[in-house]
């Protein structure tokens, strides 16, 4: 009997990148982020699933997989998901040669920089209204770091020499590597 190599249990994504994380990512989105799951351990992020049937079922796709469903806005790529699913691999591509370092685990990283921890609400009755603080929950967190992320690529390589796998990679690696500095 052959013995089995060890390639044959370990499933990467794009059959190269692991599901190793640095443990980086902030700990208030850990519970919405599938990341190292039965269900999230996929070659392709492409998992055919009807995750917005329900509300908040979104937070049961992979994030690789949200990051490409994103990248699916109006105009040219709308819903062409396997244009999208070139645009990640090649951006994780060369997050991992610029950076050397693991692209999923820098896309998680970039996703918990990127989300706004604070905005401001209007509050009111009658004609005057005030603009108060408020803190936003982790899923709007992420969903608008990812937002923020694909629209900040797209805009990058519109009328540009660079595809958006390239600004794509550079959004992703600028969002990981944000400093942040606080003004007393």
């Amino acid at each position: 009997m052959v013995e089995p190599t060890p390639f044959a249990n370990e499933i990467k994504l794009f059959g190269v990148y692991d599901k190793n994380n640095d443990g980086k990512c902030d700990l208030s989105l850990v519970e919405l982020i599938q990341y190292n799951t039965s269900k999230t351990n996929v070659y392709v992020p492409h998992t055919a699933g009807r995750y917005q049937v329900k509300r908040f079922r979104k937070t049961q796709c992979p994030i690789i997989e949200r990051l490409t469903n994103t990248l699916m806005r109006h105009g040219r790529n709308n819903g062409k998901k396997n244009i999208a699913i070139a645009i990640v691999r090649q951006a994780l591509d060369i997050i991992h040669l610029v950076t050397n370092r693991n692209p999923t685990a820098l896309v998680l990283e970039a996703i918990s920089n990127a989300g706004p921890r604070e905005d401001s609400a209007r509050a009111g009755s009658g004609g005057v209204v005030k603009k108060t603080a408020v803190d936003v929950s982790p899923l709007r967190r992420i969903n608008l770091a990812l937002y923020l992320i694909s629209i900040g690529a797209r805009e990058a390589a519109f009328r540009s020499v660079r595809s958006v796998g390239e600004c794509l990679a550079d959004e992703i690696i600028a969002c990981a590597a944000v400093i942040l500095f606080f003004i007393f």
